[in-house]
């Protein structure tokens, strides 16, 4: 890990932007930063933020959305939490809390602005990127310079992967693994046929080029 990338990582883990000097309401909580990241690691996965049980764990993805992922990605939970090889990079750091309906709610706004833009100068070597949520893809999109494609619905998005799938980085987004999206799944069984299998080969290429390297 360069040395510039493991302080900036000291820097996230210490971070308490959103309690002290929050955009808006302050996290109702101590903040507990999670990314998982290195400097040789190929892949990257965008999402939007921990969940309660990923906040008590302390681990990203440890909860039936993870299950779920690992499963689209062919991939099993010590190679999935290598760091040297996948990066996990959530828009929010943190859980950003429940709303009155006992809802998560948004990443919170502080961790992009302050954060985002440095850790991806330090990641040379991500060769593709999995996005996942509303949020992600925004920032992401915004990113690459495809905010035309925000307004269009998360199926059609989807449904062309390859166009994204051929871009460097390449680009795969993805519906969200909750299980609240299983409805999706069941509405788009060419997900799973389609763009499962041709996700797992861009994962399984990008892991095995890294452990060659």
């Amino acid at each position: 890990m360069k040395p510039d990338l493991a302080a900036l990582l000291e820097s996230i883990r210490a971070c308490r932007i959103c309690r002290d000097e929050p955009q808006g309401s302050p996290l109702p909580h101590e903040p507990r930063p999670m990314l998982q990241v290195s400097s040789t690691a190929r892949l990257a996965i965008c999402g939007q933020a921990p969940g309660v049980r990923v906040h008590n764990t302390g681990l990203p993805f440890n909860d039936p959305s993870g299950d779920r992922l690992r499963a689209w990605l062919g991939l099993d939970r010590e190679t999935f939490y290598d760091a040297s090889r996948l990066a996990i990079l959530p828009m929010g750091f943190c859980f950003p809390g429940l709303d009155e309906r006992k809802a998560d709610l948004p990443p919170r706004r502080e961790c992009a602005s302050q954060w985002h833009a440095q850790i991806f100068a330090l990641l040379p070597r991500i060769e593709t990127i999995l996005i996942t949520g509303s949020h992600a893809r925004a920032w992401h999109f915004s990113r690459f310079g495809l905010e035309q494609r925000l307004r269009e619905p998360l199926t059609q998005t989807v449904r062309d992967w390859r166009l994204f799938a051929a871009m460097r980085p390449a680009l795969y987004p993805l519906p969200h693994p909750s299980w609240r999206n299983s409805h999706w799944l069941k509405r788009n069984p060419w997900f799973e046929s389609e763009v499962v299998p041709a996700l797992k080969a861009e994962v399984a290429r990008a892991m095995n080029r890294q452990a060659t390297d």
